[in-house]
């Protein structure tokens, strides 16, 4: 089957190595020349150390090329790419070709989730949602991960499935794109508040309290706007919620442990403008949406009044308490 990756970040090579081990055949496509020269040549990603791309993984900035007679096109690029990548997408996309997000988190202006952002653009029901507590680095050493997908049409679902399954990738699929893609979004943030409990010093006890109010938030949130409460059980909710809210691998994670432990704004200041957070990014948009949606979600409240406006971390603690 050939394949198409779009974004070349960590996670997007890791995929792509896994599809090459089920014997695809992919392209991969970043817009930047100096990135794919680079790939191209040392066949090694920055951020997979020690971890070898594959010679004949086509690696290029040509769009057009990339995708063409692609059955499966996969979107691997933060959230707030995808707009634009959709609009590239809409010129040459096909009807009998199957689309995988790989992306996660919601879109600052228009408060969209990506699947919504794709669907804004190019009218097709071939579309599936993949997400699940896989750190880039754990995929491409192929040791045991599972994935959420969320997808409404069969025919996707088994495209997705060859293409990704594996004797250590795993697929649990379930109609419920939305809570899928609330629970990889809503993550993010959370990993910040558990990553402050952090650098306050504070053990795992705590933050396991933390998590636990958060999924019970974050069910109710997915119920509030039309998603199944159970989809906080799954690889995406819970699964993905553990592992980025407990791991020092989460840049989210430790982006919090700097606002906890007091760093100085030009230490904070140099994290977030040398790393991508996506729980920053997401941030302000879950926080408008619970707004202009009437949902009452405190916890979302309290973080964004500590990262924005310089609330004391010691809240989080009053919060946990009190709730």
């Amino acid at each position: 089957m050939k394949i198409a990756v779009l974004g070349t970040g960590a996670f997007g090579v890791s995929l792509a190595l896994i599809l090459k081990e089920n014997g695809h055949e992919v392209r991969m496509w970043t817009k930047f020349e100096e990135e794919a020269l680079y790939l191209s040549e040392q066949r090694r990603s920055p951020n997979l150390k020690n971890i070898v791309i594959d010679s004949d993984i086509v690696i290029s900035t040509n769009f057009k090329k990339t995708v063409k007679d692609a059955e499966l096109i996969i979107i691997a690029v933060p959230a707030g790419f995808v707009d634009n990548i959709s609009q590239l997408l809409k010129k040459y996309i096909k009807k009998n070709q199957h689309i995988c997000i790989a992306s996660k988190g919601i879109e600052k202006d228009t408060c969209l989730f990506v699947y919504d952002v794709l669907r804004k653009y190019i009218d097709t029901d071939n579309v599936g949602v993949i997400s699940g507590p896989t750190f880039a680095i754990d995929v491409a050493a192929k040791v045991p991960v599972g994935l959420s997908l969320g997808c409404q049409n069969e025919e996707t679902i088994q495209v997705i499935k060859r293409a990704l399954q594996n004797n250590h990738v795993k697929l649990r699929e379930t109609k419920d794109i939305l809570g899928i893609e609330i629970c990889g979004s809503i993550k993010n943030v959370i990993a910040i508040a558990s990553g402050i409990l952090d650098g306050m010093g504070l053990p795992i006890s705590t933050q396991a309290m933390m998590i636990t109010e958060s999924l019970n938030d974050i069910k109710e949130l997915i119920d509030a706007l039309g998603g199944e409460k159970n989809t906080i059980l799954s690889f995406a909710g819970f699964g993905d919620i553990l592992l980025t809210c407990t791991s020092t691998k989460s840049r989210n994670f430790s982006f919090g442990r700097l606002i906890g432990s007091h760093k100085s704004k030009e230490e904070i200041d140099n994290y977030i403008q040398t790393t991508t957070i996506e729980g920053l990014y997401t941030l302000e948009s879950i926080y408008q949406l619970i707004k202009d949606k009437s949902v009452n979600m405190p916890i979302i409240d309290l973080i964004n009044d500590i990262i924005y406006h310089d609330k004391p971390c010691d809240e989080l603690l009053t919060f946990l308490i009190e709730k």
